[in-house]
């Protein structure tokens, strides 16, 4: 198996993209309006979108609140053009690059959300991001995670280990993002919620394997 550049995988595939997230990731049409339901719907608030895409978990959103304002991070330009059109109209802010790196701020957002983007890293990787991200919120805002989690350890580890043989197997060396599914257990993720400094963290729904998480600052 070639890994490929998170960027590169994501744009590469920008014409079947939303068909895929949507038709063969199951009950997709459920979870990404069951997300947008439980963002702020005040006229004006501000969102922040962590792996934006090409804002299936906004198509929803902007319906119930029209005059919303959204911040949304990708590392793939495509996605973010494909974003911009489909809401020419709407008070978005795209950043193309890294949610790692990307500054936030500190108390700007009303609430902040993602949806299937996080999956592809340790916990050790988000416990600094998810610290950012609270910082990010007021104080009573909050962060809605709709993401791929397991429930054993092993299955975590597993998936980890594949990826060290697949960089292993392609000569991969450096530090970038290549994609590859990598998901926290259920358990892990809410103590890197936790650790990052959100004092409540719970689970607010669940498809399969597709949980939606609710962090409170």
């Amino acid at each position: 198996m070639k890994l490929e550049k998170m960027d590169a995988f994501f744009d590469s595939r920008l014409d079947i993209y939303e068909d895929h997230q949507l038709n063969c990731i199951e009950s997709a049409k459920e979870f990404y309006p069951y997300t947008a339901s439980l963002l702020p719907v005040t006229p004006g608030c501000r969102v922040l979108d962590l792996g934006c895409g090409t804002g299936l978990e906004l198509d929803e959103y902007f319906k119930r609140n029209p005059g919303a304002r959204v911040t949304g991070i990708d590392l793939a330009c495509g996605m973010l053009k494909t974003l911009r059109a489909k809401f020419p109209d709407k008070n978005l802010n795209l950043i193309q690059g890294s949610y790692f790196d990307v500054p936030f701020g500190e108390q700007v957002f009303d609430a902040a959300v993602s949806a299937e983007s996080l999956h592809h890293f340790t916990a050790e990787q988000k416990i600094p991001l998810y610290t950012k991200l609270c910082r990010s919120l007021k104080d009573s805002g909050y962060f809605i995670l709709t993401d791929y989690l397991v429930e054993r350890e092993e299955e975590e580890a597993l998936y980890f280990r594949e990826l060290a043989r697949l960089k292993k197997d392609n000569g991969i060396c450096d530090s970038g993002f290549y994609h590859y599914d990598t998901p926290l257990t259920r358990k892990h993720e809410i103590e890197a919620l936790l650790a990052g400094g959100f004092s409540k963290v719970e689970v607010i729904g669940k498809w399969q394997n597709t949980y939606v998480l609710k962090a409170d600052k």
